[in-house]
């Protein structure tokens, strides 16, 4: 434990730092204050999840796993590979008939999903942020009001989200670590947009620069656990989708079945999408926090 650091949000602190001294509120639910170390910061996450799990889980269910369903589906209902496999046994000398036309059709069935879909996610992403956010601030939340705030924020968000995605889709091309680099250096770009509406690329790098370390951990960590959770939820799903055969859904009895296993493995992955939210928006208020004093209720104000 660093000096005065606190066992948990609320106790009291001791130590040549005091975060109450330079205006910070050491019980603030949201806010991390320097100095107090992980364990703070990870009990702020888990107290955002003990507040808010009643609204965010049908939140990130409707935005996050629907879509997820849906796009697996169409991906299924598009996927040429059984018929190459069998063209394949057949002559093993020759590309399949019309290789080139299903493929980008697969392609262009998949990525025009993705971008729709994306859409909706960014609506649960803007949402989720007003539940944890005015919920720490002490306010009263709605179902409704949280999708409200969500769906006015999606479509900004939606286009940052694009830029984000390209940026570490080139770098991810170019031998993989600029990638890895640039996942780091937008960590914060969403919840920058979303409380500051101003330079969400620029903000998010500089505060990976100011505060490499600390950053770098929180969202190891968080990114950790997303990946860990999105893996498992793949093999669950890969094994559910076994029995089913090549084509699952050829026929009626097989479809719901095939249906029924991608909506079961989605639903696993539901932690990792509450994981995502609320560890990036617990480290990027503990950035503003170096930046100097801030609280819930200044973050719950921003948000508009």
């Amino acid at each position: 434990m660093y000096p005065g650091q606190a066992a948990y949000p609320g106790q009291p602190f001791h130590g040549w730092y005091d975060p109450a001294a330079h205006g910070f509120d050491p019980a603030d639910p949201l806010v991390t204050p320097p100095g107090v170390g992980l364990g703070a910061w990870f009990a702020r996450c888990l107290g955002a999840v003990r507040r808010g799990w009643q609204l965010l889980l049908p939140i990130l269910l409707v935005t996050q796993v629907l879509p997820a369903v849906a796009l697996s589906v169409l991906g299924l209902i598009f996927d040429p590979s059984a018929r190459w496999d069998a063209e394949l046994t057949a002559d093993s000398t020759a590309l399949p008939a019309n290789f080139g036309i299903d493929l980008a059709m697969w392609l262009v069935v998949l990525l025009g999903g993705s971008l729709i879909f994306g859409l909706v996610q960014c609506v649960g992403w803007a949402a989720g942020t007003w539940v944890v956010t005015r919920q720490a601030a002490g306010e009263h939340v709605t179902l409704g009001g949280a999708f409200g705030y969500g769906l006015r924020r999606a479509l900004g968000l939606w286009g940052w989200t694009l830029i984000f995605t390209l940026i570490m889709t080139l770098g991810f091309c170019l031998c993989f670590l600029p990638g890895v680099y640039a996942a780091f250096a937008l960590a914060m770009a969403g919840p920058v947009y979303l409380f500051e509406r101003r330079d969400p690329i620029g903000r998010s790098h500089r505060m990976l620069r100011d505060r490499l370390g600390l950053l770098l951990g929180r969202v190891a960590l968080t990114g950790g656990a997303v990946i860990a959770l999105g893996i498992a939820v793949s093999m669950v799903e890969a094994a559910g989708l076994t029995p089913f055969g090549t084509e699952p859904l050829a026929a009626m009895d097989t479809a719901v079945g095939a249906v029924l296993a991608i909506s079961g493995a989605a639903l696993l992955g539901l932690p990792a999408y509450l994981a995502q939210l609320v560890g990036l928006l617990v480290t990027y208020a503990e950035q503003r926090a170096h930046e100097g004093p801030v609280n819930s209720g200044q973050l719950a104000a921003e948000l508009g």
